[in-house]
């Protein structure tokens, strides 16, 4: 791949459920060092563009292109090499329950090198260091607190050293002052390990905080693509309604309501 050409590629992405178009001609490009955030309210279509960014969903129409391979085209092998050059810090965590942390950070090294105990262990600690965790490999995940779960998830997210970073809502369920060290080790990844580092989240305070370029979601059209203070001074109305929290007025076709009605019945 070109040492110049942008990690992530999205061009013209649609998706459906069912009948239901969820995006729409979604378009934008990730350099690499970049911290890129996709902002959007609920419903926005942020949790399915991430399905796409990781190759869980093929394309209905368009293409995703990580390191310049076509998600939606590639081989189950080829998505798996990819895969393996990426890390992904889930919203819940998702750590498993059965292992301790230090054991959950261990397993990506366990599952996909050929490196033994030793040095998968001062890999796993050394992460949890990186976090803020060190000392805290032989606790239980139901031992943690949510930010603490939160840095376990990412430890394991980053153990095998990957260029490209995902993070869905890193801030839910946090207070501030948790959400605010979150945001910081964020930034002190990109700087440290010079990670490109994708973050999903409709929180504000934490967008504005760490990006560089935010892609802003409505109804699964991207409204905006710019810098924090591009996205601060846009004149649309939705994207001011999502900065001011203005709820939208919600208007009912009840003709539509019952001709949707009927056609899911038939």
């Amino acid at each position: 791949m070109n040492a110049t050409a942008p990690l992530i590629e999205v061009d013209k992405l649609d998706a459906w459920y069912g009948q239901r178009q969820v995006l729409h001609a979604v378009d934008f490009t990730v350099t690499s060092g970049e911290i890129r955030v996709i902002m959007g309210g609920s419903g926005s279509g942020k949790s399915t563009l991430l399905r796409h960014l990781l190759g869980l969903q093929r394309p209905a129409a368009g293409s995703v292109r990580l390191f310049g391979v076509d998600m939606g085209k590639a081989s189950e092998r080829e998505r798996l090499d990819v895969r393996k050059r990426i890390g992904v810090s889930f919203q819940g965590g998702a750590l498993l329950t059965s292992l301790s942390v230090g054991e959950n950070v261990a397993l990506p090294l366990r599952e996909h090198t050929d490196l033994d105990e030793s040095t998968i262990r001062i890999m796993s600690r050394l992460k949890l260091e990186v976090v803020n965790l060190g000392g805290f490999q032989d606790l239980m995940p139901s031992q943690l607190s949510g930010g603490m779960v939160k840095r376990a998830a990412l430890a394991r997210a980053i153990v095998m050293d990957p260029r490209l970073l995902f993070f869905d809502e890193p801030s839910a369920g946090l207070d501030p002052v948790v959400s605010a060290e979150l945001d910081e080790l964020i930034l002190r990844l990109r700087d440290a390990l010079r990670m490109t580092i994708v973050v999903v989240t409709h929180e504000l305070e934490s967008a504005f905080k760490i990006a560089d370029t935010i892609t802003v979601l409505d109804q699964g059209r991207v409204l905006l693509t710019g810098s924090v203070a591009q996205v601060r001074a846009a004149d649309n109305e939705r994207i001011q309604d999502l900065l001011n929290r203005r709820p939208r007025e919600m208007q009912v076709d009840a003709e539509a309501y019952l001709r949707r009605l009927t056609q899911e019945q038939t």
